[in-house]
């Protein structure tokens, strides 16, 4: 058993920047940051495009982001909350610059600025074409200094524990659900330790892998948000997930897909299908530059009326010493498969991104669960509605990392250390003695979300998935009641977990809005809710 002040779950933008707040702040307190990996695996290293943020206000103004961000939203974006995250954004940035984060900048000394979809100004500020790389890398080098954190690597957080674990019957109706802090599978002992808190931050990134093909790393299986519903949170929206327009097409591409950055369209980049017609002008008048639930529906749209399995990205016109500043892992990437920019255009099609939904917070990042925060992508503050403008995410973390530290600093002093949280229990379980089923389990969940619940739905594939997410569910509890944990299992039983809330809230949206696309019910319908679960 371990104790602790501040535990974060996570070690991406948004658990890094809070522990490193709230170290500085407490530094006689301890702050215990988990990760189920190594410390630099998150989905904030694979972030490409970069920060969205004003920081030219002779050409740009808050007033233009914030509009932009509801437009993309697509009337489900919390006004106050986009508003405190454009206004609060520069604040956040130029912290992360004086912890030592890199952007590209002019000749002059000015900030280079790109343009992506959906926004009116160039606002984007970047490190080339690997901009999470280099946040990642300056946050864990800062909080290396700090002496009172200390990053567990290779450990599994398993559930959030609760009164439910102190023998009380807890609902989603129970009022005033605590968390005491979490039980954790240690990979490298494979015993299962309990962890105490007075305040937890729950930071774990996305759920890219519940889809067969994500540009998210195999690390984003959903944990956060399945651990926090298990535990009755509230969780909302989970039906907006975004694909990227963009992924690198390689024949039978599965698992995690090379991201094409939105700044190649940003700097000039035009998509065109097999018949090498520039299409994005018959579905946006803002073309190759529209909000990207637009983007991957033109593109899915051409692949199923073309009867192709890709579109292309046309870059031949930009000069390789242009390109190749600004995108020099993309170039390589290309190029490593035999794609030269400069003569060929690169095959893309859209694959799982970004989730819109998450955990439910409040604008200080408060779950329904007391001394429980959550941040980043597994949360659902009300910024992005239904669906995402580019590079807002990181902005988000940064922003809602710092209410959360802002927010727990005043409630740490009142809270008190639960000691009577019992020791898990696995009497009764054995070693599983076939791996071959979670591996299966995991192949036909991806394949029924891939089929059934992507980029477009309907009615009839809803009820299709969730019939067999049922029996998925079913299946792997068995396995959970009866086998010793492992880490496989602990992913798929999230996984499903994650992909039942995704087709719940698909089924209880009887329109078409944002990044959710039902061809049952093409409009928008007049009320506008937050399907919340």
């Amino acid at each position: 058993m371990q104790k602790t002040d501040f535990l974060v779950v996570g070690s991406g933008i948004a658990g890094l920047t809070y522990a490193l707040k709230v170290a500085q702040y407490f530094p006689d307190k301890k702050v215990l940051v988990m990760t189920k990996a190594a410390a630099d695996e998150t989905n904030t290293k694979y972030a490409q495009g970069g920060v969205a943020v004003v920081n030219d206000l002779e050409n740009d103004s808050f007033e233009k982001h914030i509009e932009d961000t509801l437009i993309a939203g697509d009337g489900l974006c919390n006004r106050n909350v986009v508003e405190i995250v454009v206004k609060e954004g520069p604040d956040r940035v130029r912290e992360l610059i004086e912890w030592g984060a890199r952007f590209d900048k002019e000749k002059d000394g000015d900030y280079k600025l790109g343009k992506e979809g959906g926004h009116s100004e160039f606002r984007i500020i970047h490190h080339k074409d690997i901009t999470g790389r280099e946040m990642e890398r300056a946050l864990l080098d800062a909080a290396s200094k700090q002496k009172n954190i200390e990053i567990i690597k290779h450990c599994f957080v398993i559930d959030v524990i609760t009164q439910h674990h102190l023998g009380y019957l807890v609902t989603k109706a129970t009022p005033d659900i605590e968390c005491y802090g979490v039980y954790v599978l240690n990979s490298k002992t494979n015993q299962v330790e309990k962890i105490l808190a007075k305040i937890t931050l729950v930071a774990t990134g996305g759920n890219g892998q519940v889809y067969r093909t994500t540009t998210n790393p195999s690390i984003a299986t959903g944990d956060g948000v399945a651990m926090v519903y298990r535990a009755k949170g509230r969780i909302e929206n989970m039906e907006f997930i975004q694909f990227h327009p963009t992924a690198l097409y390689e024949p039978g591409m599965k698992g995690q897909a090379f991201l094409i950055t939105e700044a190649v369209r940003g700097d000039g980049g035009i998509l065109r299908n097999k018949d090498n017609e520039a299409f994005m002008e018959r579905y946006d008048a803002r073309k190759d530059l529209a909000p990207r639930d637009i983007v991957a529906r033109a593109i899915d749209s051409e692949m199923k009326r073309t009867g192709t399995e890709h579109v292309w990205l046309d870059c031949r016109h930009f000069s390789k010493e242009k390109f190749t500043e600004h995108f020099p892992n993309i170039y390589e990437k290309c190029l490593s498969l035999g794609i030269d920019i400069t003569k060929n255009m690169i095959p893309v099609a859209p694959a799982a991104h970004y989730s819109c939904g998450g955990i439910k917070t409040d604008e200080w990042g408060r779950s329904s669960i007391k001394n429980l925060y959550a941040c980043g992508e597994c949360s659902s503050t009300g910024l992005h509605g239904a669906n995402r403008l580019a590079s807002n995410s990181l902005l988000e973390a940064m922003v809602f990392a710092h209410r959360c530290y802002t927010d727990a600093t005043n409630n740490v002093i009142s809270v008190s250390l639960n000691e009577d949280i019992p020791d898990w229990n696995a009497k009764g379980t054995s070693e599983p003695k076939e791996m071959i089923l979670i591996t299966q389990s995991l192949k036909e969940l991806q394949q029924v979300m891939s089929d059934y619940v992507g980029i477009v739905r309907n009615d009839v594939r809803l009820q299709r998935a969730m019939r067999r997410l049922d029996l998925l569910w079913e299946e792997t509890e068995q396995l959970y009641q009866s086998t010793s944990l492992s880490l496989p299992l602990l992913e798929i039983r999230n996984l499903i977990s994650v992909g039942y809330l995704i087709v719940k809230g698909a089924t209880f949206r009887k329109e078409s809005r944002g990044l959710h696309y039902n061809t049952d019910y093409p409009s928008k319908s007049h009320l506008v809710q937050n399907i919340v679960l």
